[in-house]
């Protein structure tokens, strides 16, 4: 063989090596993430890392895309990089203590995870809250229900480019975490929802205030829809982006507005009623299309019908107690603690030592703003749980993101990651 037709037969070898490499795209190195592309497209795609730190992300979300031009051919989530192992740290603290563990998950809805752990520890006591107590938990639920809607009118606004939207639905929110504030004493957090009822009663000119806040909602929700809803580049934006149904939506376990934006009429209020949801009228909003259109319109009407449920139970509060009457669940009332050393010893084991708990196994699942938040808890008879696992319903509502972004222009990619409108301190948890 002569000297060209060895370097000849030497090139094409590398030429072949070359195509070897480009049929599979690595990526993610670092971490072990790998994304294999088709055979020959290492020419025409490529792979691009959207966040960790991107501010549309909605928390530290990492999606790598695979692109072709600017559209996305696949996605895939990568999470973890705010794992605080909460459902670990619950096998430690006290069932008095674990609303304060659970609270900080859905950061923007946080009493819907301290009525799932309560719920599932009143399971396993056999207990009955009060009648005061549920209705309590019912109004406090819908008011952050309104919050976390109006944070996501907000944000999905200012996702989309309509950055007036970020400082409307930020001034509304403001009133109901006011309000919020004003009965639990924090703006989030709030560690209010415990097993065997509330921590404390309504304070005085609660109703006022809740009253003066379902006055000003309504004007400004029709706000809202002139601003966004009729506005044709929003509509645009928005319709026929991010389709999904509810074949693929129940394969997937999704719940919540994305569910229902495919015309599935499932909400845990009206189907599996818990509290006293069978005691008021409400309306279940569902789509059509499974677009994030449909996604926004329902979250928008989600906070009118959260309106008419508060005025219902104005209506129906009860008297009575805020929380149940037993000495081993209930602490003493503060002011007994000052006139008796009994009350104090009482108060003082059940805040180190806790309650313990029957053995057994239970799962309590409540309608959060993203779809069923559940709680499944083990308990081996003392007074931490076993095993408490929670079912996040933004963790299962990631798994959609392949599905509505493949197809998609790397521009809707945004617009598809604020629909689903997820919370990242309850997926890593």
């Amino acid at each position: 063989m002569s000297a060209s037709e060895v370097v000849a037969a030497a090139a094409s070898d590398e030429a072949v090596r070359r195509r070897d490499h480009s049929a599979v795209l690595r990526i993610g190195e670092d971490d072990g993430e790998r994304l294999e592309a088709e055979a020959g497209a290492g020419d025409t795609r490529m792979i691009m890392n959207m966040g960790p730190q991107h501010p549309s992300t909605h928390g530290v979300l990492r999606l790598m895309l695979e692109m072709e031009g600017e559209t996305v051919m696949r996605s895939k989530p990568v999470i973890g990089y705010l794992h605080t192992g909460m459902e670990k740290t619950a096998e430690n603290l006290t069932y008095l203590q674990g609303p304060t563990n659970v609270t900080r998950m859905d950061y923007a809805s946080p009493l819907f995870s301290e009525l799932a752990f309560s719920l599932a520890t009143e399971a396993l006591l056999g207990l009955e809250p009060p009648p005061r107590a549920t209705w309590i938990r019912m109004l406090m639920c819908e008011l952050n229900r309104i919050s976390s809607h109006l944070l996501f009118q907000a944000t999905n606004g200012m996702d989309i480019g309509a950055v007036s939207m970020m400082i409307y639905g930020w001034r509304e929110r403001e009133e109901a975490l006011r309000l919020l504030e004003t009965i639990t004493g924090l703006r989030m957090n709030h560690n209010y929802i415990r097993p065997g009822g509330v921590a404390a009663d309504l304070p005085d000119g609660w109703r006022d205030q809740v009253l003066g806040l379902m006055d000003a909602l309504p004007p400004r929700l029709d706000e809202f829809d002139t601003l966004l809803t009729g506005q044709p580049i929003y509509r645009e934006r928005l319709q026929g982006v991010g389709v999904i149904n509810s074949a693929e939506c129940l394969a997937l376990g999704v719940t919540g507005p994305i569910l229902r934006s495919t015309g599935y009429a499932w909400d845990l209020r009206r189907d599996m009623p818990y509290l006293a949801y069978d005691h008021v009228d409400f309306d279940v909003v569902v789509g059509t299309y499974g677009d994030c259109f449909d996604r926004y319109a329902i979250r928008l009407n989600e906070i009118r019908e959260s309106i008419g449920i508060l005025a219902q139970i104005l209506d129906q509060m009860p008297p009575g107690d805020y929380r149940v009457q037993d000495k081993k669940v209930t602490p003493p009332p503060r002011a007994r603690i000052d006139e008796s050393m009994e009350a104090l010893i009482h108060h003082f084991k059940i805040f180190t030592e806790g309650f313990k708990v029957p053995a057994g196994e239970v799962y309590a699942a409540v309608e959060s703003p993203r779809g069923e938040l559940g709680c499944y808890m083990v308990s081996d008879g003392s007074s931490v749980p076993y095993r408490m696992h929670i079912r996040g319903p933004s963790f299962v509502n990631l798994q959609t993101l392949p599905h509505l972004m493949q197809g998609g222009m790397v521009a809707d990619a945004v617009a598809i990651i604020s629909s689903v409108d997820p919370i990242m301190g309850e997926v890593d948890r």
